[in-house]
């Protein structure tokens, strides 16, 4: 309170001082923007550009793919998935399965309801999720707020790629920066006549284990998963590396990031930074936004990114009501799919990124589970999202050469030791689309890489199927 007695003290006496001037204005007497002039004329509209027209309307470059176009024959279609299930080099566990992208009408298939380990292609889950709950337009707030004059509170949302300086509109990772709040709280924070503050974070969002108990601990600390927090810079990384190692406390760390940041703008941080959850008195001097949550599951999908991939699970179950834990957002992410029509029926999930060990989904679940989404304009982008076969994400380096499925394909990566899955969408050389998960789960030693361009070739002769 006193802070603003302060403010409005100093407001009176310039008013007191400027008064005088402020009449001399009015009169032209002195220099101002203040005159009892008549108003001049509106300006000349801004002449036009000699022979400028207006451009013709944006269309779309490629059309639509044809719900009329010729479905492949399913004989010609399980030989391919016979030819690939009886592959010695995948091991004895395989589960395949193609669709018919519009009617959903199965092509071919191997043990497509056998429970595998499914690795990353799980994330399709939450991706379907996310879009079914909180929505795609939702944004992460990470607040800055204050009380008893010279108490700050940074308060996460959620956002764990945060920017540490300037925040970049055009990013997912660093769309919002904690330079450019730390700019809106030292101006506030000046107006009070304070050049020193005491600082707090509030990381109460989310709950229970930062890091699921099914992870293995090598995984954890060769950076493939980072601690779950309420706020983050890049994904609590050390390194630029996409795999560094992470931060122990990524809260703690962003919020001594936050500090260093108020001290370059004049604003020291004194004491030790604790954790503390914002006073309901408290009054918000700062904010900053994630990029909308669309982006972020397109970039989870992309980039198959672990991390993220559990904030967003956790986002979900807030979402619902429920407490932002591990446990409930994988509970939840689990109903709000089984919500839309997949049958998950003896499916585990003991995480959300696919890392964790014990895992088991079919190939049929994760092909229902990418043609409900088709289906359904709310939630399509989970499968438009998907990276593009040797153009983007984790699919960059796959599908090379002359494989016809490149640039045709759009699917979700799995890698664990000894797996490999595939699951998503391809346009077939009839213009048709087909929906397919592939997964092997006992690949004999050393067969790995092997398995991915197996699995890359018979994507490849599923788009270049005409067999109309």
């Amino acid at each position: 309170m006193g802070w603003r007695l302060s403010i409005g003290a100093t407001v009176t006496t310039v008013v007191a001082l400027f008064g005088g001037y402020l009449v001399a204005d009015a009169y032209d007497v002195v220099p101002g923007m203040v005159t009892l002039e008549p108003a001049p004329e509106p300006p000349a509209p801004f002449p036009d550009a000699p022979g400028a027209t207006t451009g013709p309307s944006p269309s779309a470059v490629l059309p639509a793919v044809s719900q009329d176009a010729p479905v492949p024959d399913a004989a010609a279609v399980d030989d391919l998935v016979d030819d690939l299930a009886g592959d010695n080099r995948l091991g004895k566990r395989v589960g395949v399965l193609v669709a018919d992208g519009a009617t959903g009408t199965t092509l071919g298939q191997s043990a497509p309801d056998r429970l595998m380990i499914p690795a990353s292609t799980q994330k399709i889950l939450t991706a379907v999720a996310a879009y079914a709950g909180p929505g795609g337009d939702t944004r992460l707030v990470t607040r800055a707020m204050l009380h008893s004059d010279d108490r700050l509170v940074l308060v996460g949302g959620g956002d764990m790629l945060l920017a540490a300086g300037e925040g970049d509109p055009a990013a997912v990772n660093g769309h919002a920066g904690l330079g450019d709040l730390a700019d809106q709280v030292a101006a506030k924070i000046r107006l009070t006549g304070t050049d020193s503050v005491t600082l707090a974070v509030d990381d109460t969002l989310f709950t229970g284990p930062a890091i699921a108990p099914t992870v293995r601990a090598s995984d954890a600390a060769d950076g493939y998963v980072a601690p779950v927090a309420a706020l983050a810079v890049d994904a609590a990384r050390l390194t630029d590396d996409k795999y560094a190692r992470r931060e122990e406390d990524p809260a703690l760390a962003a919020a001594r990031t936050f500090a260093d940041a108020l001290a370059d703008r004049g604003i020291e941080v004194s004491g030790e930074i604790v954790r503390q959850a914002a006073p309901s008195s408290a009054v918000e001097v700062g904010r900053v936004e994630s990029a909308p949550l669309g982006d972020l599951v397109g970039y989870l999908l992309e980039e198959s990114d672990n991390t993220l991939t559990e904030v967003v699970g956790r986002l979900v179950a807030i979402d619902a009501g429920l407490p932002g834990s591990a446990d409930a957002a994988v509970s939840e992410v689990l109903a709000t799919v089984e919500d839309q029509g997949v049958d998950l029926s003896g499916a585990v999930l003991t995480d959300l990124s696919g890392l964790g060990t014990g895992s088991r989904m079919s190939a049929q679940q994760l092909v229902d589970s990418l043609l409900v989404a088709a289906a359904q304009p709310e939630l399509r982008a989970a499968v438009t999202g998907l990276p593009v076969a040797g153009l983007e994400g984790t699919l960059a380096d796959r599908f090379g050469g002359d494989n016809p499925g490149r640039g045709y394909t759009e699917a979700k990566t799995g890698s664990l030791p000894d797996v490999r899955a595939l699951a998503g969408t391809v346009v077939t050389d009839d213009d048709r689309l087909l929906v397919f998960a592939l997964i092997a789960d006992r690949i004999p030693e050393g067969g790995s890489v092997g398995a991915n361009l197996l699995f890359d070739d018979f994507v490849g002769d599923l788009a270049a199927c005409g067999c109309s």
